[in-house]
């Protein structure tokens, strides 16, 4: 937003500061008033002036005087000056004016023409200056931001090599094992790896595939009748291998009452299994997760809590945004892509629902919360 043009007149007659303004008066121009060259320095400290009219013999400080000031202070050496005069225009007078800062003489009588001709030229040029500031400012906006994408990218390359290569190696030594002549081989603990591996591997797409359909508006939710309690298992079954691999406890807490939704039974699944998951994954080993529902009013009230390693405070506003995996997560196991909360916050979103985190503390774990709108 760019602030009101504003000038500046300078005069020790009222009745001229009268006239000047009824002349140069219009919308969106703010007209500044002083009777005297120390009135007027007090204005330049408080505003900028896209042009000051000054008036050349004023008693004390005059008009060549005030602009030799203007032109010595930072704050005011590139405010235009037009000096009013009624005395003569000899050369020498005017090169005194020129030399004090000026860039231009308008005579006494005023050509009410001239005068506004000549202003409008300065504050056309100040509203330009503007608007290149303001150009200026996006661009340094819009280069920030294609900054931290570009390091967002670069550092999800990195962890998508990472989630992919680690499972790839394992499938790689199963198949190696497999193709072995060895009797006392447990081929059905290989089995189970490569199998977990290749689930793991399948997530990982499918999150990608989900994020690039609900960018592009391709997702379509399949909704129906449901009860949220008897979805609920299929959510845990989806976290469970996480929370085994964790060693952790897990504790589910339900009302008595049916929750009816209307939702894609697919999608919820997937909303409170990745929550889950990402709660398991996040905690070190021998940790507890604790999944409660409940029901109110208008919406399903599902509440995930962990005692894991939480989220700094400088980081919980970017972990629903893509890539916003906090730092605090690295070297957790399996700390995924960093998409997770990203596609839920889309998925419930796109149920009319609200995600959010009630509260995180580093070291202590975290608490999120969804809501889903009920039938009623």
């Amino acid at each position: 937003m760019t602030d009101t043009p504003k000038f500046l007149l300078v005069d020790d007659l009222e009745e001229n500061l009268f006239a000047l303004e009824a002349l140069l008066a219009r919308e969106g121009l703010e007209l500044h008033r002083a009777r005297s060259g120390e009135e007027a320095l007090e204005l330049i400290l408080e505003h900028e002036y896209a042009l000051a009219l000054l008036d050349v013999q004023m008693p004390g400080m005059d008009g060549f005087e005030l602009a030799e000031i203007m032109r010595a202070n930072t704050r005011s050496q590139h405010i235009p000056i037009i000096f009013l005069t009624a005395g003569s225009g000899d050369a020498t007078r005017k090169f005194h004016g020129y030399e004090a800062g000026a860039v231009d003489f308008i005579n006494k009588p005023i050509e009410p023409t001239i005068l506004r001709s000549k202003s409008n030229i300065f504050l056309d040029m100040f509203v330009q200056r503007q608007q290149i500031v303001v150009q200026r400012d996006k661009l340094a906006a819009m280069t920030a931001a294609l900054q931290t994408a570009d390091q967002q990218k670069n550092r999800f390359l990195g962890v998508l090599a990472h989630e992919l290569r680690n499972p790839l190696a394992i499938l790689s030594s199963g198949v190696s094992l497999l193709e072995l002549p060895m009797d006392d081989l447990d081929t059905e603990a290989v089995r189970k790896s490569m199998r977990q591996n290749v689930s793991h591997m399948t997530r990982l797409i499918d999150d990608l595939l989900d994020i690039n359909r609900i960018e592009h508006g391709k997702i379509l939710l399949r909704k129906e009748t449901l009860d949220l309690l008897d979805i609920l298992p299929h959510s845990l079954e989806i976290a469970q291998p996480a929370i085994d691999a964790g060693g952790h406890e897990l504790v589910v807490s339900l009302p008595d009452e049916q929750i009816t939704l209307d939702a894609d039974p697919a999608r919820v699944v997937q909303i409170v299994g990745n929550i889950v998951g990402n709660a398991a994954r996040y905690t070190p080993h021998g940790g507890r997760i604790e999944v409660m529902v409940s029901k109110n009013a208008t919406h399903a009230v599902v509440t995930v809590a962990d005692n894991g390693v939480g989220i700094p405070p400088e980081q919980q506003s970017i972990i629903f945004e893509m890539f916003g995996q906090s730092d605090n997560v690295r070297g957790i196991s399996g700390g995924g892509l960093g998409i997770g909360l990203a596609l839920v916050k889309q998925l419930v979103e796109l149920h009319s629902g609200e995600i959010r985190l009630v509260k995180s503390v580093p070291g202590e774990g975290s608490v999120f919360e969804v809501r889903l709108p009920v039938i009623r």
